[in-house]
């Protein structure tokens, strides 16, 4: 293989990067438009990452964003560890919130599937 000959393997990384990057964008859009400002994307602490930070009525969202071929395959990527890293991430960027662990929030789970349709499960792993 040449030097700068690129893997199919790093091809669909690649897409697959794109997918979910554009997956995020739709639901930083359609968070917007419900009048939630997104605070932060790719937010990483210490416990993990957390794809949408969005502030608005009511408090805080922490939103995983999961994209597949549709919307079971998005649900089933999101497995309990996960769940765990993104609380734990969370409880490091409530620290720094004025009312700490009290800010009111919610972590819920956007699927979209692969024509860019979407479904947001508000409350999807538990209130803190």
């Amino acid at each position: 293989m040449a030097k700068h000959e690129i893997t199919d393997h790093a091809r669909r990384g690649y897409r697959n990067h794109r997918a979910g990057d554009a997956a995020e964008d739709r639901i930083a859009s359609a968070y917007n438009d419900l009048g939630f400002a997104v605070v932060e994307r790719r937010w990483r602490g210490a416990g993990g990452e957390i794809d949408l930070i969005l502030r608005g009525p009511g408090g805080l969202i922490f939103a995983e964003v999961k994209q597949s071929r549709d919307f079971a395959q998005a649900a089933a990527a999101l497995s309990a560890r996960q769940m765990r890293r993104i609380f734990a991430a969370a409880q490091e960027f409530l620290a720094e919130e004025a009312m700490g662990q009290d800010t009111e929030a919610r972590f819920d789970v956007a699927l979209v599937d692969q024509m860019g349709r979407f479904q947001i499960i508000e409350n999807a792993f538990g209130q803190m």
